[in-house]
């Protein structure tokens, strides 16, 4: 049990600045993650509790006290107190604190702290309020009731402590704690999800904590399928409340959160109800929630994440949702009553409530009275009840971090939330009375770590608490006091605050004396609140010179007593009169006011209302000078003093611009404002004499003007006017009526002289005369030319109605007249000129025309209009485009797109173009049409139909964001063409011939052809496209796929082109794209085509055996030299002769590899996936060869004992899943000699049915397991583990490692898996196999490869197939030497091709019938009495032998009974389909098909020759392993498709390799293995070589297909390649190599890459799959377990419980917990009751 432990406590405060002291500094504590905060309300104090620590702090975050909990000696598998020699799992471990409450005292006791942790099953103390040191309650010696909170860190427990009557104790006060806790895989399985437990009264022998039989708990069917993840639990009223989340196990198995409810009196949990809390927007997994209130009433505030997938995982996608209680209780009402009255059913007769937890109790029709007679249930009442119909809410907030914790406050009426997130943010929001909420706030309280679900506010009100992963923060709920006007103080947006407009401060409403009365407080989150404002002076503005009353408006109501003042300026406070709402103020005298400022005609004073001290509002007054407008305007004094904004008048006589209305000499004009203002002014405004005047003469000069007369002097009733004229002389005219005078010409310089010539008749040429006046003409020294333009053509003769077509116009003399005169039309149309005319040309562009047709083509010279004769331009319709192809090029362009439409030839110059945006441009988001740039190149028209364009070249910087076609001014947009976008891809990559040594020559056998490897070949690019060139002649393109590029150069080695290398070089050219691949040297000696490593060294072997043969018969028969010399020559001849041949097989070999490579794509593939189901899929896994399987049994009992033996059986399955049982009883078996590995593996599926519904507590058993068997083999040889399978937690790993990897396949490695297959087999067939021996012409694998060289056709036959009433044929490709076996099944693979295996009818079941005409039938069979027989030897009969022609009609049609003795008895064994044909032995015949077996008995002289030949071929069997390489090429793409598929990290690897890497990863490190190669074995051997291998060589265990055994023995030689690539060895080759070695020789280190990136990746990609794992398990265990047949599984199991029953009993009896269990007790039951076992019981 813990104790106390001396520490030092590490405890920091964070800095912070002096001047905002009132919340204390954030504190950090040790015990990193703090889980846990509680305040007791009395003292103020604070509890935290965290990782080993508890606290207590003062309320102003002072450290008081504190302890350490852990870390102690303990196991969540072993039961408390831990001794080490009986729980060797035990180890240091860290106490995590669960629970953390407060028990109030009663009468003199005083209360308590309960602390829980998740140490020794979860045990609970009670520690003391006032000091946490002091120990109240421990348990030194816990009983298994007295286990509490989750052993597990990862697995929530909530909790709440109540007091209620004690009735059946005698009365008095009973206090109880009700915990709701999540289930744990580990220590004691059967503690319900919730549970009552005593507090207080303990009197012996009842103990605190203890969870009794007379209190509640809620009983589930199984632990853990509900794995409720407990939120909360609160109290409110009467009742309990708990909130959670889980899987819905009803309805959509998706993961929702609950609200239950409990009666506070109820013990023993009648009154369980819960509802699902639905929040919209997919919000589904409560993380926090509190309840307050909300328009007075009881509230539930509940975070809620959105879930990932059908997972328990949150993402960050998050909201608020708001429940309320009262219609939270009406739901649970309500299904309440649906379920005690009405059968669960609602009006509309859905199930609208149901017992949940898989209980044995139903809905029931008791009297509608029952739940108001029996509100908190009865022992007669159905539970646990739950709603099938949600209690529904839209969510009050949305967040895109996700959020943890919430709290909620009321201020002055509103609701305020508070809410913590992962961010370590506090985030605040209104909430408004329609549950709408209102962000208006966010503190970062610890940025990047989560605020803990316990969010607190101080009893004041004022702070909140908020605990982080290592900091404890007290945050104030609002700043108002730190805004100093009311302006900030309203823009803040604080509902907390508002301005307190006589105080002039910013508060809290309750701090605001008289915030009850109207206009006093201004709520700050009100928008229509606005600060007192000047809303109007009257007036606004007024002369210095003059007094006014100045009125406000808008205030706060004040009292009798109370008075105000306004303030000027700067000048001294006046009083202020108050008249109904509006404030008269007098304006200050014009002597008191500051000086106008110079330069202006006005000032601003402001003006201040003042509440004693406190300045109320302010506005702005403005005094004006008429005065100063008049002196600032001295020109036109008149017209700037009546069109003044300011209200001036005009005194003309006095010259005067004042404010007042009266002038000294009464003339007056009045401000525009008032009258006609500016149009009474005196004015002069034209000269009516002439504006010429001699220098030196006197000229009187007329005047006209307006208003003039109010200059009249009145004298003797006569008018005089008396004006004076100001003259002045300027070098230019200029004319102002403003300024009331004129300017006069005096001096004119005349510069320039332009006219318009008259026509001349006839060329002329002279200078030019200008005469001024009367003085003599000027001449011009240049000559003046009369001339006459000519227009001779025009091209083009046509373009588009749009226009844009660059017309070219020749003619003589064009330069005639201004080139600005110059100007050309088409018809009506002008024509733009867009080059410099010359004297011979003129360029322009046409113009659009509204119509189609000729029009002439005008050019004007000025005035003067010349036409092209005889030629006119045509418009035509525009060109229109209707297809480009192809869709995509890559970046350096030049791939040729063709387009077809109509019109294109109209177009003079058509232009691809391409848009691009720079991707830095992109990242700073600038403009897009600032930043776009454009890339051309011109097209080629080849007819009206179609024209070729090159496709520009791109930077690979760059973004495209559009292709178009520029057609002279019509552009077509290729989105608009074909829908979509252009694609642009990064180039295609060519590799060096030569990679190992770039810079040698690569060395070409002449008569075969040039491979290039490369990547992206055919992404953008097509076979047709690309032309290679080896020095100064073509290399023709064979075939190009997305790797490879195969040319064939010419013969004889061309000459280079480069003078610096005599070596011709092979150049590929894609579109702009030119890739030197290196030198190429032909060998002269050789006319081989290039030959693989594995045909070279079997060439080699094979002519060292020749040669060596040669000398041995030179050595024999050295003496007789005649006939020496002639053997010596005929042995040369045929040495000659076989590698003559051995070239012409080399080159037909890779003839038949380049058509098949193209050709295969096409026809592999196929309707449909044939995917087996899963309980198929199982079988076939779990138990591989055995016949009863017992997944198809049913328990084979008499009924009489039916029922007792499944009562027992049961009762074993409930043993199993206690993990003491389990593991004792498989390390038991496996301890017993006789209990042999093939029972290891039978006892672990059998183990694997039976636990199939619980796969997550299969899981932990199979890891505990493991670790037993890492801690044997490391100390022995770690890398030796899981290289077989020779334990059962071997075989259940491979069990595991199946489940969790079906949907794997079926969804992704199955499609894969079967091209290959497919694949396969359609190149196997293709080429002769032997239907005795299994030998194939076409393999992988060199034991089974068919060496003869066999003469064969392929052929056609037309099979008459029925569909329907209809017989239609069918052309099936067959070989006429197949078998008619073989033939009946190439036609059944055609006939149902696509249909799974199983459900096509079995060739022996069925006959070939050849038809020819109308009566002939023929029926074909392997052996009849046609069959050929050669001494002992007897040939199975083929097409061959009946001679069947090519195309010829068969039919397949049921065997009759009579026919069956005709045919040739066949046995097929499991997995092949190689037929051993029966029946000839008794009669000494041996059967052949295509070549007899190596055991031949003696053969006859006369074929001794002959054989002579054939062993000579057979010496270099390795000249036919070009066939091997040929499959191995044909087929690379299908193997390169599985293996990417298992091993591409592309796609997130399947969630149980990731969780199971990471279990080795942390065993590894567990126990100190640094070896990776260690590591990187473990992992091999569990997936790869335990899961992928057993797939690969037996896809018939995943597809519903025949694998014969020609498509074994290579599926053979790839499952060896695998096994190879996963290997940390190097590998190397040799010539002693296996030849299966040798193919895959250059693969094998590209694969080894693919599988260590594959590793890696998961080992550094973010672990924590645990909860997803615990999910998918959930989720596989509910899908598949119905398939199961367990209680067989269970029966077969106890017949292994039977065969052991003493040694299992004795090891269980010995084991301390198995003692406390009373596990061998419950075996001696399930004994019993299984076979009537005497036991004793």
């Amino acid at each position: 049990a813990p104790t106390h432990l001396p520490d030092t406590l590490l405890v920091t405060f964070s800095w912070c600045p002096a001047n905002i002291l009132p919340p204390p500094c954030p504190v950090s504590l040790q015990g990193a993650p703090l889980s846990h905060l509680l305040l007791d309300p009395g003292s103020g104090h604070l509890y935290v509790g965290g990782v080993n620590y508890l606290y207590q702090l003062t309320s102003d975050l002072e450290v008081m006290s504190h302890i350490r909990t852990g870390p102690h000696l303990d196991s969540p598998d072993c039961l408390p107190p831990i001794v080490p020699q009986d729980c060797p799992s035990a180890s240091l471990t860290h106490n995590h604190n669960k629970l953390l409450l407060m028990e109030a005292g009663q009468g003199a006791e005083p209360g308590s702290l309960i602390i829980c942790g998740s140490l020794y099953q979860g045990i609970c103390d009670k520690r003391s309020l006032s000091n946490i040191s002091q120990l109240i309650y421990q348990t030194s010696n816990p009983v298994d009731t007295q286990y509490v909170a989750a052993n597990d860190p990862r697995v929530s427990t909530v909790a709440v402590v109540i007091t209620t009557e004690n009735t059946q104790e005698g009365g008095g006060v009973l206090r109880l704690m009700l915990v709701g806790r999540g289930y744990t895989s580990k220590g004691p399985g059967d503690i319900p999800p919730i549970t009552t437990r005593r507090l207080f009264p303990v009197v012996p022998p009842r103990r605190a904590f203890s969870q009794e039989e007379e209190l509640g708990k809620l009983v589930v069917g199984s632990y853990s399928e509900y794995n409720n993840h407990f939120v909360k639990a609160i109290t409110h009223g009467n009742y309990i409340y708990f909130l959670f989340s889980r899987r819905d196990m009803w309805h959509k198995k998706e993961y929702r959160t609950y609200a239950s409810r409990l009666c506070t009196s109820d013990r023993s949990f009648y009154s369980y109800v819960e509802v699902p809390l639905l929040c919209h927007g997919g919000y589904n997994l409560a993380q926090g929630a509190w309840l307050g209130n909300h328009s007075s009433k009881p509230t539930l505030f509940v975070v809620m994440a959105a879930g990932q997938a059908s997972t328990p995982v949150a993402t960050s996608r998050s909201a608020l949702c708001v429940y309320v209680m009262a219609e939270l209780d009406a739901m649970l009402q309500r299904a309440q009553e649906l379920c005690y009255t009405e059968g669960g059913r609602g009006s509309s007769g859905q199930e609208e409530a149901y017992i949940e937890y898989a209980v044995s109790s139903k809905c029931l029709k008791l009297p509608k009275v029952s739940l108001s007679e029996y509100t908190c249930g009865g022992e007669h009442t159905p539970n646990p009840i739950a709603s099938a119909v949600p209690l529904q809410a839209t969510p009050t907030f949305i967040s895109t971090t996700q959020l943890t914790a919430v709290t909620t406050t009321t201020e002055a009426g509103h609701t305020i939330a508070f809410l913590g997130n992962r961010g370590g943010q506090l985030l605040k929001v209104l909430v408004r009375s329609d549950m709408s909420g209102d962000l208006y706030g966010s503190v970062s309280v610890d940025s990047g770590t989560a605020v803990s679900a316990d969010l607190l506010l101080d009893d004041s009100q004022q702070h909140i608490y908020v605990l982080t992963n290592s900091r404890l923060s007290k945050v104030p709920v609002s700043s108002c006091q730190r805004q100093t006007d009311c302006h900030s103080c309203l823009t803040d947006r604080d509902p907390y605050c508002g301005w307190c407009v006589l105080e002039g401060r910013c508060s809290r409403k309750h701090q605001c004396q008289r915030h009850m009365q109207p206009n006093h407080w201004l709520w700050s989150f009100e928008p229509t609140n606005q600060c007192v404002a000047v809303q109007s002076l009257q007036p606004a503005n007024q002369s210095k010179d003059e007094r006014s009353q100045v009125d406000f408006v808008q205030l706060p109501a004040l009292t009798e007593v109370e008075a105000l003042s306004c303030v000027f300026g700067l000048l001294p406070p006046q009083p202020a009169t108050i008249i109904g709402s509006s404030i008269t103020c007098q304006s200050p005298a014009p002597e008191l006011l500051p000086p106008m400022p110079t330069g202006s005609d006005h000032m601003i004073l402001p003006v201040s209302l003042l509440f004693g001290h406190v300045i109320i509002t302010t506005g702005n007054m403005t005094f004006y000078d008429c005065g100063a407008v008049s002196r600032l305007n001295q020109s036109s004094q008149c017209l700037a003093c009546v069109s003044s904004v300011w209200r001036c008048n005009w005194c003309p006589l006095d010259q005067l611009c004042t404010h007042n209305h009266s002038c000294p000499n009464q003339h007056i004009i009045l401000n525009h404002r008032d009258s006609s203002g500016p149009i009474s002014c005196p004015l002069v405004f034209a000269l009516q004499s002439s504006a010429l005047v001699p220098m030196g003469l006197s000229t009187t000069v007329i005047l006209r003007g307006r208003n003039l007369n109010v200059y009249t002097v009145r004298a003797a009733s006569v008018h005089h006017h008396y004006f004076k004229c100001l003259l002045r002389v300027w070098y230019k005219i200029k004319h102002d009526e403003i300024y009331s005078f004129f300017q006069f010409v005096v001096v004119c310089v005349c510069r320039r002289v332009v006219c318009e010539l008259q026509p001349s008749w006839e060329r002329r040429e002279g200078p030019v005369l200008v005469t001024v006046g009367t003085t003599p003409p000027g001449r011009s020294a240049q000559i003046f030319t009369y001339q006459d333009p000519q227009l001779l053509d025009l091209v083009p003769e046509k373009g588009p109605v749009s226009g844009g077509t660059r017309l070219t116009i020749r003619g003589r003399h064009l330069l005639t007249g201004q080139p600005s005169d110059l100007s050309a039309f088409l018809g009506p149309q002008p024509c733009y000129t867009v080059e410099e005319v010359n004297d011979t040309q003129l360029v322009c562009q046409t113009g659009s025309s509204n119509q189609t047709g000729r029009v002439p083509v005008r050019i004007l010279f000025g005035k003067a209009e010349r036409t092209v004769p005889s030629v006119a331009f045509h418009y035509l319709d525009d060109p229109i485009i209707t297809d480009v192809t192809p869709a995509e090029s890559f970046y350096a362009g030049g791939r040729v797109i063709t387009v077809t439409g109509r019109n294109l030839d109209v177009v003079q110059q058509p232009i691809i173009s391409v848009w691009v945006e720079p991707i830095e441009l992109q990242r700073v988001k600038r403009r897009r049409r600032l930043a776009l740039l454009t890339m051309s190149e011109r097209c080629a028209g080849l007819s009206s139909s179609q024209m070729t364009c090159p496709t520009p070249t791109v930077s690979p910087e760059v973004k495209v964001k559009g292709v178009w076609f520029q057609l002279d001014n019509v552009r077509v947009h290729y989105e608009s063409i074909k829908g979509k976008s252009f694609t642009y891809y990064p180039n295609p990559e060519l590799f060096p011939l030569n990679r190992e040594a770039p810079d040698a020559p690569y060395r070409f056998k002449p008569g075969g052809v040039i491979a290039v490897e490369g990547q992206d070949l055919t992404r953008a690019m097509s076979r047709h496209e690309v032309t290679a060139q080896l020095g100064d002649q073509k290399c023709e393109v064979k075939t190009l796929d997305n790797t490879h590029l195969y040319c064939e150069p010419p013969e004889i080695q061309p000459r280079s082109v480069d003078d610096s290398n005599e070596l011709p070089s092979l150049k590929v050219f894609m579109g702009n794209l030119q890739v030197d691949l290196g030198l190429v040297q032909y060998d002269s000696n050789s006319l081989l085509s290039p030959v693989p490593l594995a045909a070279q060294i079997g060439l080699g072997a094979g002519a060292a055996i020749i040669i060596l043969s040669v000398l041995v018969v030179i050595l024999m028969y050295r003496r007789k030299s005649k006939q020496a010399l002639r053997d010596y020559k005929k042995v040369l001849l045929q040495l000659e002769t076989l590698e003559i041949n051995v070239g012409d097989q080399c080159r037909k070999e890779f003839t038949d590899l380049m058509t098949e490579m193209m050709d295969l794509s096409s026809d592999v593939g196929g309707p449909g996936l044939p995917l087996l189901d899963y309980r198929t899929y199982a079988e076939r896994v779990f138990f591989p060869g055995q016949q009863m399987l017992p997944l198809s049994r049913q328990l084979d009992l008499p009924e009489s004992r039916r029922l007792t033996v499944e009562q027992g059986l049961q009762q074993l399955n409930n043993l199993l899943n206690n993990r003491l049982f389990l593991t004792r009883f498989i390390h038991t078996l496996e301890a017993q000699q006789g209990f042999s590995q093939r029972d290891r593996g039978y006892v672990a599926s059998l183990l694997t049915m039976a636990l199939h519904d619980k796969l997550e507590y299969f899981t932990e058993v199979m890891k505990s397991l493991l670790q037993d068997l890492v801690q044997q083999y490391v100390a022995k040889n770690p890398k030796l583990m899981l290289r077989r399978t020779e334990t059962v937690v071997e075989k259940m790993l491979t069990n595991w490692m199946s489940i969790c990897l079906y949907s794997f396949l079926k969804e992704v490695a199955g499609e894969p898996l079967y091209m290959l297959y497919r694949a396969i087999k359609y190149q196997v067939d293709k080429g002769p196999v032997d239907a005795v021996t299994g030998k194939a012409k076409r393999t992988l694998n060199d034991s089974h490869l068919l060496r003869e060289d066999i003469d064969y056709n392929a052929m056609t036959l037309m099979v008459l197939v029925k569909n329907g009433v209809e017989v239609q044929p069918c052309p099936v490709k067959v070989l006429d030497i197949d078998t008619v076996t073989q033939v009946k099944d190439k036609i059944l693979d055609q006939v149902y091709r696509g249909a799974p295996f199983s459900q096509r009818p079995a060739a022996d079941s069925l006959d070939l019938e050849w038809r020819s005409g109308q009566a002939g039938h023929l029926t074909l069979s392997d052996d009849d009495v046609t069959a050929v027989v050669q001494g002992r030897w007897k040939q199975i009969n083929t097409l061959q032998h009946y001679k069947v022609p090519d195309g010829a009609t068969v039919a397949l049609i049921p065997r009759s009974q009579s026919s069956g003795g005709v045919g040739v008895n066949q046995v097929f064994q499991t997995g092949e389909k190689t037929p051993m044909l029966e029946g000839e032995e008794e009669e000494g015949l041996r059967l052949w098909h295509l070549v007899k077996s190596s055991e031949d008995p003696e053969i006859p002289k006369h074929r001794k020759s002959s054989m002579r030949e054939r062993e000579r071929a057979k010496a270099i069997p390795e000249i036919y392993l070009t066939r091997l390489l040929s499959m191995k090429g044909t087929l690379q793409k299908f193997v390169d498709d599985v293996f990417v598929a298992i091993l591409s990290t592309k796609r997130p690897p399947p969630i149980a390799v990731r969780f199971f890497f990471d279990f080795l990863d942390d065993m590894a490190e567990k126990h100190a293995i640094d070896d990776p190669e260690t590591v990187h074995i473990w992992k091999t051997n569990s997936l790869p070589l335990r899961f992928w291998v057993n797939i690969l060589k037996n896809p018939q265990f995943v597809l519903d297909v025949q694998v014969t055994d020609s498509i074994d023995a290579i599926l053979s030689v790839i499952a060896q390649t695998f096994i190879d690539s996963c290997t940390t060895s190097e590998h190397k080759v040799g010539r002693d190599s296996p030849v299966n070695k040798l193919l895959y020789a250059r693969e094998i280190p590209r694969y080894k890459q693919l599988v260590e990136r594959y590793y890696s990746d998961i080992h550094s990609a973010a672990s924590g799959c645990y909860q997803e794992m615990n999910s998918t398990l959930t989720e596989l265990s509910g899908s598949f377990a119905s398939g199961m047949n367990s209680l067989v599984a269970l029966h077969e199991l106890y017949k292994y419980i039977n065969k052991y029953y003493d040694q299992i009993i004795m090891s269980l009896e010995e084991d301390s917990s198995g003692q406390k269990m009373q596990l061998a007790y419950r075996l001696q039951q399930v004994a019993a009751l299984v076979e009537n076992k005497v036991t004793d019981l």
